[in-house]
């Protein structure tokens, strides 16, 4: 049974935590699968429950940090390097960038046998500035001669990172678009709506917009916040808006919303507020069948989870057009995609949204078609089975 050795940054909340989990429980029993992950910032929130959940029990490397660190990066270095030397791995697999980085140089130069990569995104815009953009570049470059195959999680994405990027050639990556378990989405869904609306006092005429993941600035929730100040001033829909998630940018989230004169409550203490701040909520599925639209304002995207469990649950989408987020949606079919960046275009986006009770009808009934056939968890752990095999002969 060929072993596999796979590697992820940290697990925060997010779809390369997922994706390592499926594949980790799953690749079973054509391969044996050993998980390493790094430790998350405190302000993450821990989602190490998903691989818990599936009786995954990784090994935890915490000098392996998000924040670069030269001391912590060596040792994250060394301890990957010893557990290559002790359990012979037939394929090291990292995910993200400081695993790419870490598990790539160390498998490489133990001699592993095949080495894998996946991008969940890149750093090569919204990140840094042009020097450092250039060096990661260069680093990713060189690295990308030491891998077997690069996985991209959408075609957009390869095409980004073979021809705009030049990180590697075309023939050297594989599209393997992530997959998820999706089917709780559609169960219990009435009553899942039902509880939700209960437990944050909407009446039934009040529409819900929600946006789901951390409040950092690669997210640009500000965007969110200005869009629903603009479309409360003019539709005459009445409307609730959520911020599910949290991080380093919530306090100066909250000011935002103060200075537009947005009413702001954390959890659901005050039910006529115009933002809900809910931190994060573990059991997602009973979120969006609560929710009538769900929003994302995401300077860069590569496959974003939350308009995939969206559209899973029927919740019809507003979000930016970047990253692989066209190829996530079905543009004007389960989405609508507004300009980056543009608050114009997106409140436009937004308000079209609100205002049409038939456009949201049309659109939530495409979208747990087009998530089923694309993105099940199934079809990631086949795909990646049929590539291992064929590296590994």
């Amino acid at each position: 049974m060929p072993k596999v050795l796979r590697i992820i940054n940290r697990f925060n909340l997010g779809g390369p935590t997922y994706n390592v989990a499926y594949l980790s429980k799953y690749m079973a029993p054509e391969f044996e699968t050993l998980l390493i992950g790094g430790k998350n910032a405190e302000y993450e929130g821990a989602s190490d429950y998903i691989v818990k959940n599936l009786g995954l029990h990784p090994i935890i490397i915490p000098e392996m940090q998000r924040e670069i660190n030269y001391r912590n990066d060596y040792l994250a270095y060394r301890k990957i390097s010893n557990i290559i030397k002790r359990w012979k791995p037939d394929i090291v697999h990292t995910h993200a960038t400081k695993a790419g980085v870490l598990g790539r140089l160390a498998a490489n130069r133990l001699k592993v046998p095949v080495i894998v990569h996946t991008y969940h995104g890149h750093i090569y815009h919204s990140y840094f500035n042009k020097s450092k953009t250039a060096l990661y570049k260069h680093i990713d470059r060189n690295l990308a001669k030491k891998t077997s195959r690069i996985i991209a999680i959408s075609e957009l994405q390869k095409q980004e990172l073979a021809f705009k990027h030049k990180i590697a050639t075309p023939e050297n990556f594989s599209v393997i678009p992530l997959g998820f378990d999706l089917e709780r989405f559609q169960q219990h869904y009435q009553e899942k709506r039902s509880a939700f609306r209960r437990k944050y006092d909407i009446p039934d005429d009040t529409l819900t917009i929600g946006i789901v993941g951390r409040l950092t600035k690669l997210k640009n929730h500000e965007l969110f916040l200005n869009a629903i100040d603009k479309t409360k001033s003019v539709t005459h829909k009445k409307v609730k808006a959520f911020i599910i998630g949290d991080g380093e940018l919530k306090n100066q989230l909250v000011k935002h919303a103060d200075q537009l004169g947005l009413s702001v409550s954390m959890q659901h203490e005050n039910a006529d507020s115009d933002i809900i701040f809910t931190s994060w909520i573990k059991e997602i599925d009973l979120v969006y069948p609560g929710l009538d639209i769900a929003c994302l304002t995401s300077i860069n995207e590569g496959t974003p989870v939350s308009l995939i469990e969206a559209q899973a649950a029927n919740t019809p989408v507003v979000t930016t057009n970047v990253g692989g987020i066209e190829n996530s949606v079905m543009p004007n079919k389960t989405a609508l995609l507004a300009q980056n960046k543009n608050l114009n275009d997106y409140t436009a986006k937004l308000l079209l949204m609100v205002n049409d009770d038939n456009l949201r009808k049309n659109m939530a009934q495409e979208g747990w078609i087009f998530v089923k056939s694309n993105y099940d968890f199934n079809r990631l752990v086949n795909d990646m089975k049929s590539l291992y095999n064929h590296l590994l002969t």
